[in-house]
């Protein structure tokens, strides 16, 4: 997008709230089931099945996401995949999100236009029918996105992480290992030292595009959701954190043993294992049971000594934890 001559792209503190919050609302339109939308106190949302799947996260500068590697629009797509998919991991369809920023004051308020731009456009490109219905806004000296998502199951019986059965397949839909990869690529090729650099493609070797793509604007499949719920999944959850420690948390919440084949994880299985952001489905089925989309990675066996096997061996990769991997990862 081109650069907007300053004079008609102010700092969000030379401007109002009111106005700030119209460049947003233009860009993100309701969606056919918003009773209310943005205008009220709050925002009517019809829901057909009488049920709400509801989720929340927050991406903060610095721990989260840096501004020299992603562009407001990134952002806005981003933030709206990853609850996207908290809310398909359920078996639901998604709604609406209610979207509240802490915002610098020297933000130019084409950043928060191109937020609203991605938003927008990932509702529509993994979630037709979802869209933003409210949120807030107030000033901070951290960029701070915090989505809550909503999603209806239509009828259909959520599924949650603990129903992983004796003899069920494990199977994936989606990439893993690939936002990890994005992830080392940003911090071994675009930094000065300790400070982010911004993404110059020309020294993207091959490969290295779609994995930054993977790590700044995920597209994680939503709509299999709610087709692996109709097909009978026993177990789902969104693997934000890694397939090593969400199997493990799947398996811990099930009182289960689930054992990964090796083989099935690609050319990378340890990046495959470790890594997060990827925000694929991890889905237990019974035998006999696959819906499009999804693939075979393992077994779940009855409970043993350990939560997660790979081809039979306990795995030492534990995945991502912000709170003890960040300096390792930055460093």
């Amino acid at each position: 997008m081109p650069s907007r001559p300053e004079a008609d792209d102010p700092r969000l503190g030379d401007v109002s709230e009111g106005r700030i919050l119209q460049a947003i609302l233009t860009r993100t339109p309701a969606a056919s089931h918003t009773l209310i939308g943005p205008g009220d106190d709050a925002a009517v949302i019809a829901t057909p099945s009488g049920t709400v799947v509801a989720t929340t996260d927050t991406l903060v500068h610095g721990p989260d996401f840096r501004l020299a590697w992603s562009s407001g629009y990134d952002l806005g797509w981003k933030s709206a995949a990853v609850n996207l998919a908290d809310i398909a991991a359920m078996g639901a369809r998604p709604t609406a999100l209610l979207v509240a920023l802490a915002v610098p004051r020297d933000l130019r308020l084409s950043f928060v236009e191109r937020l609203a731009d991605g938003f927008r456009d990932a509702c529509a490109a993994l979630a037709p029918g979802c869209a933003v219905v409210g949120g807030d806004l107030t000033v901070s000296d951290v960029l701070t996105v915090a989505v809550t998502a909503l999603g209806d199951l239509e009828g259909r019986v959520a599924v949650t992480r603990s129903g992983a059965r004796v003899g069920d397949v494990v199977a994936v839909a989606g990439e893993l290992g690939h936002a990890a990869h994005g992830l080392a690529v940003l911090f071994g090729r675009f930094r000065d030292g300790d400070v982010p650099v911004p993404v110059d493609v020309s020294k993207l070797a091959a490969g290295e595009s779609a994995a930054l793509a993977a790590q700044l604007r995920p597209s994680p499949p939503i709509g299999l959701g709610a087709v692996a719920a109709t097909a009978g999944a026993t177990a789902m959850m969104d693997v934000s954190d890694g397939l090593a420690l969400d199997a493990r948390r799947m398996a811990a919440a099930s009182d289960v043993t689930i054992a990964l084949d090796r083989s099935a994880l690609g050319d990378d299985p340890e990046r495959a294992i470790a890594g997060g952001e990827d925000h694929a489905l991890l889905a237990t089925f019974p035998e006999g049971i696959l819906p499009p989309g999804f693939r075979v990675i393992g077994r779940v066996r009855p409970r043993g000594a350990e939560d997660l096997l790979c081809d039979d061996l306990p795995v030492d990769l534990s995945g991502w934890d912000p709170y003890r991997d960040w300096d390792s990862v930055a460093g």
